[in-house]
């Protein structure tokens, strides 16, 4: 039974998403300030946090750097929550480490689909043939069945979702990606939603793997349309 740990200094929030979570199977945990969260998320393990930006004391921006810096807490999925739906705030999130971004006032339907979503993705596993696969793109490598990448023999520390995403287009190197069909195929969501999202990580991601990220040797952008990995000869 997954574990949904929800972190918000509103009771009101936390009851109602605690209803709802509890009536779809999920186990529930509630904090309410952003230390609290730290310490509960390396004990409990979740297997998702929900988390407001705006908390007393330790801000949700402090707490999911924390998250994401710690090893044992690096791969949960992390669904910010918060009234700071502006796009600065949503782009800050992601570029830390979030998975997700729910503006409020949410409808709880939308809250309870990705986090469906996000579950669904965590726990499938890969095809066999792609874990068994290492994937060598020029001075790029990549190692599904570690979950790992190296570049010029270096190993990058990618989160979670670049990790997928350059996985990807690894496998598929000179086929075009839309958009939506990353999000479909990363985050699971089976319907458009905020596109920036891609965006944002496949430009995190180019800081990681390029000389020249406004000049990309890896990763290119078909515009209006969306990414590809170049193909070498």
């Amino acid at each position: 039974m997954p574990v949904i740990m929800v972190v918000d200094d509103e009771t009101n929030i936390l009851e109602l998403l605690e209803y709802n979570l509890l009536k779809e199977g999920y186990r529930y945990i509630g904090v309410t300030n952003g230390l609290d969260a730290i310490s509960a998320a390396s004990k409990e393990k979740p297997d998702l946090i929900i988390l407001d930006i705006i908390l007393p004391g330790m801000d949700g921006c402090d707490v999911l750097r924390t998250l994401k810096t710690n090893q044992k807490t690096a791969s949960i999925p992390v669904i910010i929550l918060s009234a700071k739906g502006d796009v600065l705030d949503k782009v800050l999130g992601l570029e830390l480490g979030a998975d997700d971004y729910v503006s409020k006032p949410f409808s709880p339907k939308e809250v309870l689909s990705r986090v469906k979503a996000h579950l669904r993705r965590k726990h499938q596993p890969p095809p066999i043939d792609e874990v068994k696969k290492e994937i060598s793109i020029k001075n790029l490598v990549i190692m599904p069945e570690r979950y790992q990448a190296f570049l010029d023999g270096k190993k990058l520390e990618l989160a979670p979702k670049e990790f997928e995403l350059l996985q990807l287009m690894a496998l598929n190197p000179g086929m075009v990606f839309t958009r939506d069909i990353l999000l479909e195929k990363i985050w699971g969501y089976d319907r458009i939603r905020e596109t920036r999202t891609v965006d944002v990580h496949i430009r995190y991601l180019r800081q990681k793997i390029e000389k020249d990220p406004a000049n990309p040797e890896y990763i290119e952008t078909v515009r209006c349309v969306g990414y590809r990995m170049r193909q070498f000869k």
